[in-house]
């Protein structure tokens, strides 16, 4: 549903898309591919899979998978159609994300992200399962199938493979309708990537697209005439000059990370403190993906009387999702894209300048329920000298963990697979490399079985997979299930409360392992469901997020139940059978066989030098920020300015990286 101008939710029989139900429906009887277009907002992503399920699509125990590109939209819009369908979420509708599974063998609308339908795959190649996969896609990507493909404004690596993917099933089941949802231009794109032959020609029987018109409101735009220092302070400042001088409306206040939108939150608190009475409160609310579901779903929730809500996101507020009462949007006109260096062997997590497209698609937020305003941190020049659009993921990210999955998947030319946009072949290359060196592959480039098919089918990147995998042969595979779980929260491990810093690192100190931080995450996480006895206000006066560490406690589960399936004795565990440096040894041996390739030295001035000569800082929240050590590990690496920061670190013994690695390493 929607929300109109008077703040009233708006009937899902009045959005755009239900003037089209009897063609939408007459397209996918006749053709096994339509796309549609239309603005974020005209009811495709909610209002599609009902229409289709009342069509009969879900008969004879067939379903309809609707593909989204971030956790937070599969999440929230299997809420919402839970809802309008009157039905338990998990029921007849539910969704998959990774780690977390609210679905029944009742289930006949499925949301899910492009990597658990992918996953799925790996088990039913055909995807039998579902009639109609609908694909999600906006500027940047795509997603399809009567599994609805919806959209999602980058294109992600996910969302290229799959629809590689659904080309080719698509060939073996006829039956099978692809459903891509767009909110851009690129219709033609997608038209032609399914229904063109060799020679280019498109075939007239096999797509067709239909285009929905989404009421858009004007929004105004304005630029800075002079550039901001410090966008964040200027993002503070423009959501109180709205509060203080424009009418009633909810701000939204595009940054690009989980430290800025923090220190945002909290300013914006503080100072709003500090005004003259006002009319209205302001509630900062922040949103990002490494956030608990519950605290993302704040977010949506419509504000109470006398309160304007300012939501503080990264870009996954750009197109992924949609939060009802915006009229104002401040674009700070950067955003943090990965990028992978095939020389260097490094991907970093860098902040970006916006291209145009996604710009427009910022400012287009305010103007969904009535005229808006957009503020843009930067010089019209500056909105002028972007790229046109974002350059896919495909093209900019490291390939191990797609090309894994499309091994797995039977597909062994992966040169030849039918990507949107070919990848590089140096990204490709160095990705069979990486995979090589962790056995994965074998001299052929074959998957290797059970190691690489193993890899493939848990639900971590390759490297930790492969730390899971030998973790018993050092006889450690409880403690690398625990450091597995710990690292898959993505740094949300701790809280840190404003103007307590000291004492939240002094309570850091209380876990702190001597050999680095993925033994303190061990320690943190032993406490928690041993001293803590899984409590919150236990977490509470350790400075630990609760619900986190609830959630580690539940993919530790899942992962533990994958090498369960693999017959890997789990319980086996150097804890109960030796301590001291025996233990730490081999939990950082461990971890160096599957991490050897992010080795770094530690310089005389305290920087890290990776093996390739790229100069490397260990991150303030990290135990080894002022530490010494001589080789180490890292599990994450990010630029900041012109710094790289390397996080989740341990220190390690140079023979073991030979050790580990001959075929990776060699002395000179």
């Amino acid at each position: 549903m929607d929300v109109t101008a008077s703040g009233l939710y708006r009937p899902p029989s009045l959005l755009p898309i239900a003037r089209h139900r009897e063609s939408l429906l007459y397209l996918v009887e006749t053709f096994p591919v339509t796309i549609i277009v239309g603005q974020t907002g005209s009811g495709k992503t909610t209002q599609i899979p009902q229409y289709l399920d009342q069509a009969g699509w879900c008969a004879d125990g067939k379903a309809i998978a609707i593909t989204q590109p971030r956790r937070v939209a599969a999440t929230t819009v299997a809420a919402r159609v839970a809802e309008e369908m009157r039905c338990q979420l998990g029921q007849d509708v539910g969704y998959s994300i990774r780690f977390e599974d609210a679905t029944s063998s009742a289930t006949r609308i499925k949301f899910m992200t492009d990597g658990l339908l992918l996953r799925e795959a790996l088990v039913d190649p055909l995807l039998s399962r579902y009639s109609v996969i609908m694909v999600r896609r906006s500027s940047f990507k795509t997603s399809l199938l009567m599994k609805q493909v919806d959209e999602a404004h980058e294109r992600s690596l996910s969302s290229d493979v799959l629809l590689g993917l659904l080309k080719k099933i698509q060939k073996k089941r006829p039956d099978l309708r692809i459903i891509v949802s767009s909110a851009t231009i690129q219709a033609e794109d997608f038209l032609r990537f399914f229904a063109a032959d060799e020679n280019g020609e498109i075939s007239d029987s096999i797509g067709c697209i239909l285009s929905i018109d989404g009421r858009m409101y004007p929004v105004d735009i304005h630029y800075l005439k002079e550039p901001a220092e410090d966008y964040v302070e200027r993002a503070v400042k423009t959501v109180l000059d709205i509060h203080t001088k424009e009418p009633d409306g909810d701000i939204l206040v595009f940054l690009t990370g989980r430290e800025e939108i923090e220190r945002t939150v909290a300013l914006i608190t503080e100072r709003a403190a500090a005004l003259p009475p006002q009319p209205t409160s302001l509630q900062p609310l922040p949103l990002y993906a490494g956030l608990p579901t519950d605290q993302q779903m704040y977010v949506f929730e419509p504000a109470a009387d006398g309160v304007r809500k300012v939501v503080v996101a990264t870009n996954i507020a750009e197109a992924s999702v949609t939060i009802d009462g915006i009229a104002y949007v401040i674009d700070c006109g950067f955003v943090k894209l990965r990028a992978y260096n095939p020389v260097t062997g490094i991907e970093t997590l860098t902040a970006t300048p916006v291209s145009q497209a996604s710009a427009t698609q910022r400012a287009g937020r305010a103007g969904r329920t009535k005229p808006g305003k957009c503020y843009r941190l930067y010089t019209e020049a500056a909105f002028a000298s972007f790229a046109a659009s974002t350059v896919p993921e495909i093209q900019r990210a490291n390939l191990a963990p797609t090309i894994l999955q499309l091994k797995a998947l039977g597909i062994d030319n992966v040169a030849r697979f039918a990507y949107l946009t070919p990848p590089p072949a140096e990204l490709v290359t160095r990705a069979l490399e990486l995979l090589y060196a962790l056995g994965a592959l074998d001299d052929y480039a074959k998957l290797t079985r059970p190691q690489g098919l193993r890899m493939a089918e848990l639900a971590v990147e390759p490297m930790m997979a492969k730390v899971l995998l030998c973790a018993a042969s050092f006889g450690c595979v409880s403690e690398a299930l625990s450091i597995a779980a710990m690292t898959s929260l993505g740094g949300a491990v701790w809280f840190e409360h404003e103007g307590m810093k000291k004492a939240g690192e002094g309570a850091r100190r209380k876990f702190a392992a001597e050999e680095g931080d993925h033994l303190t995450l061990l320690n943190v996480y032993l406490a928690f469901v041993g001293r803590g006895k899984k409590e919150a206000k236990w977490c509470k006066d350790h400075y630990l997020n609760y619900k986190s560490m609830v959630r580690a406690v539940s993919i530790r589960n899942q992962l533990k139940r994958y090498l369960e399936r693999f017959s890997i004795n789990v319980e086996e565990s150097l804890a109960e059978k030796q301590g001291g440096p025996e233990r730490s040894e081999a939990l950082r041996r461990c971890l160096v066989a599957g991490f050897f390739a992010h080795a770094a030295r530690m310089q005389p001035d305290g920087s890290f030098k990776a093996v390739n000569g790229t100069v490397l800082h260990a991150h303030p929240s990290s135990l080894m920020f002022n530490r010494k050590a001589d080789w180490v590990v890292f599990h994450e690496i990010t630029e900041t300015g012109n710094k790289t920061f390397i996080r989740d670190i341990t220190k390690v013994e140079k023979k073991w990286l030979l050790e580990a690695a001959p075929q990776y390493y060699n002395t000179k």
